[in-house]
Order: C-alpha cells, then sequence, then structure tokens
C-alpha cells in the first residue's frame, strides 16, 4: 500500500488506484483485455488478433492479467478452452475509454512518412496505444501520489512533495520523480515551486474514473470524486518550454454526471462495457508488429 502524508481516506484513494495502474499498466495487457472485450476466445483465436505476441509473453500476461482477477479462464470441455472478462474486466472497459480519450486529446501525435508522396503527416494513433502512452506516465512509482498533491495542495516546493508524497524517503528522491513529470508535460516547475500544468489538471476524468473502478464503485459516481471530480482549471501558461506535450485538439468537456464514457467510436455505445470492435483497438490491418511504444520519459510521441 502507497504510504504518504495525505489524509487517512485520500492515502486509501491513492492506494487503490496505483494498485489498479500495477494491474493494467503492464506492456501488452490493454490490448489483451480490449481483445478480449467482445466474448471470449480460445487462445488460437487470440493468437491471430495479436500476432506479435508469441507464446512465451501471451501466456504469462494471459496469467498474470487472471490473477489480478480481469481475465477468466473456463475450461468449457476437455481441450476447450477460453478466456473471457471477469465482470470486474468488463467494468473497466468503460475506464479505458476515458484514458483512451484524455490520450486522444493531451498526446502528440507521431509524424510518419506518406509513401506515396514522401510528405510528412500525423500517423492515426489507436486506442489502445493511447491508454498505453498515458498510462506510462502515470503508473511510475511515486507518480500518482505527486499528482495527487499537487492537485490537492497547488503549487508546492520540493521539501512539501516530499514530505506529503514520498514520507520516509530521504528529499534528495524526489528530484528524479518530480522531474520525470516535468519532462512528460504534467508538471511544471516556476521558481523553486511544482504545480500541475493544464495537461496534467486534466488527468482529472482518468482518476476519477479509476478511483471509481478501484473503489467498486459505478462509473457514474465518478464525477462525485472530492478532489478529481471538480471541473475548474487555474490559468496557466499554455506554451513554453517546460509543457513538453501541447494538446493535439481542445480537451473534450467534462461529462455530467451520471453520464456514459466518451465512446472510442464514431457510434454511440449501447452500455458502459461495450466492446471495442477491431476497427477500433486497430485504426488500420494488424501489423506484423506494432510500433513500439515510448519510454516514460520525455516529450511523449
Amino acid at each position: 500500500m502507497v504510504t504518504t502524508g495525505l489524509p487517512r481516506s485520500t492515502q486509501v484513494d491513492v492506494a487503490r488506484v496505483t494498485e489498479s495502474l500495477e494491474m493494467i499498466a503492464p506492456l501488452w495487457s490493454v490490448w489483451i483485455l480490449m481483445t478480449l472485450s467482445a466474448q471470449p476466445l480460445r487462445y488460437a483465436e487470440i493468437k491471430p488478433r495479436l500476432p506479435w505476441l508469441n507464446d512465451g509473453t501471451l501466456h504469462p500476461k494471459l496469467r498474470k492479467l487472471s490473477d489480478a482477477g480481469l481475465v477468466e479462464r473456463t475450461e468449457v470441455a476437455q481441450g476447450h478452452v477460453t478466456y473471457g472478462l471477469t465482470a470486474r474486466g468488463a467494468d473497466l472497459m468503460p475506464v479505458l475509454t476515458v484514458i483512451a480519450a484524455w490520450g486522444e486529446n493531451h498526446l502528440e501525435k507521431p509524424l510518419v512518412k506518406n509513401k506515396d508522396t514522401g510528405s510528412l503527416e500525423l500517423r492515426r494513433v489507436t486506442p489502445a496505444e493511447n491508454i498505453e502512452d498515458a498510462l506510462a506516465l502515470i503508473s511510475p512509482r511515486h507518480a500518482t501520489p505527486i499528482l495527487w498533491v499537487l492537485k490537492e495542495r497547488g503549487a508546492s516546493s520540493a521539501k512539501a512533495l516530499s514530505a506529503a508524497a514520498m514520507p520516509g524517503y530521504r528529499l534528495s528522491n524526489v528530484y528524479p520523480q518530480v522531474d520525470r513529470l516535468v519532462a512528460d508535460g504534467l508538471v511544471r516547475k516556476e521558481g523553486r515551486a511544482y504545480e500541475l500544468t493544464i495537461t496534467g489538471h486534466a488527468l482529472s476524468p482518468v482518476y476519477r474514473s479509476l478511483s471509481a473502478w478501484a473503489a467498486g464503485r459505478p462509473l457514474a459516481d465518478a464525477d462525485t470524486h472530492p478532489l478529481w471530480g471538480t471541473v475548474s482549471v487555474p490559468q496557466l501558461a499554455t506554451s513554453g518550454p517546460w509543457l513538453t506535450t501541447q494538446p493535439r485538439v481542445p480537451a473534450p468537456a467534462t461529462p455530467a454526471p451520471a453520464a456514459a464514457p466518451p465512446a472510442l467510436s464514431t457510434e454511440p455505445a449501447a452500455t458502459p462495457a461495450t466492446a471495442w470492435k477491431g476497427g477500433d483497438l486497430f485504426s488500420h490491418q494488424i501489423p506484423a508488429r506494432p510500433i513500439a511504444l515510448p519510454q516514460a520519459q520525455g516529450p511523449r510521441r
């Protein structure tokens, strides 16, 4: 459990979210969960959908997701085994939708060379890539507690951050953690104080939906989160060397309470747990191997 200098109720909330991130952030976990979102599949049916994952990778990933309570292995008959989402895993799908929407709006799109014209153009990014790139920013150890403290207390010194988000650690240990968040564009440094950027404040729907799911509450309750449920964002500078992840398009409006999260496709979701279709998970023909994901440091995409 994450121990911070925050109030006990907040500590529990942060710990739940951190543990949830540890479940879903490992590489390829999101792709597997989204692949199973439509219906249970046999291993031989999963394999063609994720052709770049060899047996030595796919089997352990399925086992870990099963141990986490997100995937269920069912022996239908002798020699006939299927993998599908548990109720807990199905409840996670709307949360992934929210995370994908944040990534689409706040992560840079990569440039690729057009084979026909030779010019550079923005590459369409799949929801799964958006989710994994977003998780890479907030899943490292201490990232979420630091962001939580800055959201709650506003501009804070490194010493205050260390005491609140990393008690028991030396002051020097907080600098690499917060500097990484600065490099990733979620935090800015002004003088000796750190504060959330507009992009960092925009994590509100991500964290409140993760908090609701981690606590086993309906996603409709997410907007009532005591910290991340607020919609007001301080007026900050919108440009500068500290902001490494300029939003690609304006941030989406905060959904009204009890509203379903935005769907990843152009069609409205029938239910919160609506499965992704092939065209939603992979924005193009399934590649032999997807483009490598960037490291969790520095400018994103």
